[in-house]
């Protein structure tokens, strides 16, 4: 079995030449065509992989328990140019381009999906992948298709969906910390027309951080203990209508502390805004000194959050034409108490959100030369927070957000056509009106009580002191387009598009002055404007020979207003603050290659380049980023990777290694101007499996980041100041059975 399906794929969406329905795109991605393809579902309608004109790299469900996935922060590895680290929330990046806004009032800059659904929360982004037909990574803005906040990429989880045959399986892995990731889903018919499945997940390890502070009795829980369940029915009364409805529940439990002092990784650190841009010295800790946290902690910290929802989708074919409507409605409830940065500072967050979308397309494709798809889209987001600081600005007292409702709305229309000019020549044309509302109500205040231990231990109210009102409301509207070329050589597909990518601007935290009592800040100061994106971008995606696959990319992007978020004390304690860094260039090469030079033996090989920088950047007067490169955007990055099969009777031993690189990145702190770097390192991963006869069930073990490398994520100083750090090695045990 194949780690993953390769595929580097550039340009305008073009549709296929016949809409089929969800449920027909499902059966045939079950089916992965033999030579490595693969349907996928990027472009709103079915196609072969290797015959989407888009960049995308795409990743079965088989694939995934291969290779050990089980969460978003390992597709990194896998996928060129994109970056999944935790923070406030999952923060993505791909080909430079992220947001580092992960409060109730901020967006994303690549869309989260699961099944179509934009997920608008990062904090309800790190799910857990159980039984999974697919992955889609989407790279380079989406605008057209996929509208606002996708002006990075698109992240699609597709979850398997129920099938007309009776189906069971389980799969189990166990590691060290304690690490325990279980999947048991059934697959029940319950005639020729519905079918039910039902998929449940338990996920949890102990925190990769050690206790180096013993005597403060806090000690260190487990990182996470998660469950899920998913639920699905399908309503097929005739190969022209399909009813797919879905609803899931998850409990996220555990203890996220993942921050550890700055000194464990950086000394000389020098922090102040200044003209010159020396760097922190890198020790290159061991593993065991990296992931010790020797601060004292103020209390247990701990999260007991739920995440639910419901969606729908209808699908309705009339001879050339397909119907389709798409709709949701999700909550989630987030209590949690941490210590804030590697500090005994101790804080505490409630919230509720909810949020509903609902899409209607309609495809228009057949035999003829002419593809195209028109739709409209409804979003809206709603929520209620508070986040209080402890004893932060004195004893006794609690300085915090509570903010109530927050909401975005999103109101938006597109269309897209592709027409076969001539033989096997295609051009795609596609425009999105984009309409945002978003507001807020709430203050920041400091609220003084008889007692204030920690979250736990607070006494009896006394007062409050309102040092700001938080009241703000703007619009926003951007038309996004696309338009493509694409071409079937004799070697394969031939691609060059320009597209376009939005994303809403927003607010800080205050009032306007004028709009009401203590409001002060000029417009300038409270808003920030849209980052918008255009993108030109040429590739193919070559089968050179049965035995050797070759795609390649280029692609330069004009990125303005890019949305800029740090953490700053203007408000009468620390709030963040989010500007538009004026202007930022991105450029990069992405190639990748499959071969088979005998059976049962194949090669994976994948070279990436990326120039990521600021063109015009001043965070103060004196002070130019100009040609600096963006964040968590290494120059290379390259993948190397093995699979050989050894036949074993009717079973089969599978022997896989893997690889990847990274040069080194920056990881700015531009609050306290701390210009933090990354070395470059490699992590290998490895496994030996044994697939027993027609795959019915197998057992592996396997070794992820031999190197045991300690990869810095997340970096910052001052009162909260702390270093977050990817994964350690890891090892195991998987195994797996099926009906």
């Amino acid at each position: 079995m194949r780690k993953l399906q390769f595929a580097c794929l550039v340009s305008a969406f073009a549709l296929t030449a016949s809409p089929v329905m969800a449920q027909e795109a499902q059966d045939a991605a079950e089916n992965q065509i033999a030579d490595g393809d693969i349907v996928v579902t990027a472009n709103r309608t079915s196609s072969l992989l290797s015959k989407t004109p888009i960049a995308m790299s795409a990743v079965a469900g088989d694939d995934l328990i291969a290779s050990g996935i089980t969460n978003p922060t390992q597709l990194e590895e896998t996928v060129p140019n994109l970056s999944i680290v935790r923070g406030n929330g999952l923060q993505i990046t791909i080909r430079g381009v992220t947001s580092t806004d992960g409060t109730e009032k901020g967006d994303p800059s690549a869309a989260f999906m699961v099944n179509g659904i934009y997920i608008a929360r990062p904090q309800a982004q790190e799910v857990s992948f159980f039984d999974i037909e697919r992955i889609e990574v989407l790279r380079g803005p989406q605008g057209t298709l996929y509208g606002r906040n996708s002006t990075a990429g698109v992240v699609n989880i597709i979850t398997a969906q129920p099938k007309f045959e009776f189906g069971a399986r389980a799969d189990v892995v166990y590691g060290n910390f304690d690490a325990i990731n279980a999947t048991a889903s059934i697959n029940v018919p319950l005639s020729d027309t519905i079918a039910f499945r039902v998929a449940g997940n338990m996920d949890q390890r102990d925190s990769y951080l050690i206790d180096g502070n013993a005597a403060d009795g806090i000690g260190i829980g487990k990182f996470k203990n998660n469950k899920a369940v998913r639920v699905s029915a399908l309503f097929k009364p005739s190969p022209d209508l399909s009813l797919l409805l879905m609803g899931d529940y998850s409990w996220q439990k555990g203890s996220p502390s993942n921050g550890v002092p700055v000194s464990n990784f950086y000394t000389n650190v020098v922090s102040g805004a200044r003209t010159t841009f020396e760097r922190p010295t890198y020790v290159e800790p061991d593993t065991t000194a990296g992931r010790t946290l020797s601060a004292r902690q103020g209390q247990y910290a701990f999260r007991d959050n739920t995440d639910r929802g419901v969606m729908g989708e209808l699908n309705y074919t009339m001879g050339n034409v397909t119907l389709t409507y798409l709709g949701s409605y999700r909550e989630s409830d987030r209590k949690e108490f941490s210590n804030l940065g590697a500090t005994a500072t101790t804080a505490d967050f409630y919230g509720s959100y909810w949020q509903t979308s609902q899409e209607v397309r309609l495809a228009y494709g057949g035999d003829g030369p002419l593809q195209v798809q028109v739709g409209g889209y409804y979003f809206k987001e709603k929520s209620g927070i508070a986040f209080f600081i402890n004893n932060l600005l004195g004893p006794n007292t609690r300085f915090g957000f509570p903010q109530k409702p927050t909401i975005a709305e999103n109101k938006s229309a597109f269309g897209q056509a592709t027409l076969e000019v001539a033989p096997d020549l295609r051009v795609t044309g596609g425009v999105r009106y984009s309409h945002d509302l978003k507001s807020r109500v709430g203050a920041t205040v400091l609220d003084a009580y008889s007692f204030v231990g920690d979250s736990a231990n607070i006494g009896t109210f006394l007062g409050r002191t309102t040092f700001q009102t938080n009241n703000a409301s703007r619009t926003f509207s951007k038309v996004t387009w696309r338009a493509g070329v694409d071409y079937d050589s004799a070697l394969g597909l031939i691609y060059a598009s320009v597209s376009t990518g939005y994303k809403a601007g927003g607010f800080n935290d205050g009032c306007e002055a004028g709009t009401g009592p203590g409001c002060a800040l000029p417009a300038a100061a409270l808003y920030y404007d849209p980052e918008t994106l255009t993108a030109y971008e040429a590739g193919f995606k070559f089968k050179i020979s049965p035995e050797f696959r070759l795609n390649g990319t280029v692609f330069h992007y004009d990125y303005s207003g890019l949305q800029l978020s740090q953490v700053a004390n203007v408000c009468g304690g620390p709030c963040q603050v989010t500007t538009n860094a004026a202007k930022a260039k991105v450029d990069g090469v992405e190639l990748d290659a499959t071969l088979q030079p005998v059976d049962n033996f194949t090669v994976r090989l994948a070279l990436n380049y990326l120039d990521a920088r600021y063109d015009q950047f001043n965070p103060q007067p004196t002070i130019s980023f100009a040609g600096r490169a963006l964040n968590r955007s290494p120059k290379w990055s390259w993948l190397a990777g093995v699979n050989y099969t050894i036949p074993v009777g009717e079973g089969k031993v599978v022997l896989d290694a893997q690889t990847s690189a990274r040069g080194q990145y920056e990881v700015t702190d531009l609050a306290n101007f701390v210009y933090f770097q990354q070395p470059g390192y490699s992590k290998t991963d490895a496994s030996i499996t044994y697939n027993a006869p027609n795959d019915r069930f197998y057992i592996a073990g396997f070794v992820e980041n031999l190197e045991d490398n300690l990869v810095v994520t997340g970096a910052g100083v001052g009162a909260f100041g702390a270093i977050n750090f990817s994964d350690p090695r890891t090892y195991g045990v998987r195994a797996g059975v099926k009906f």
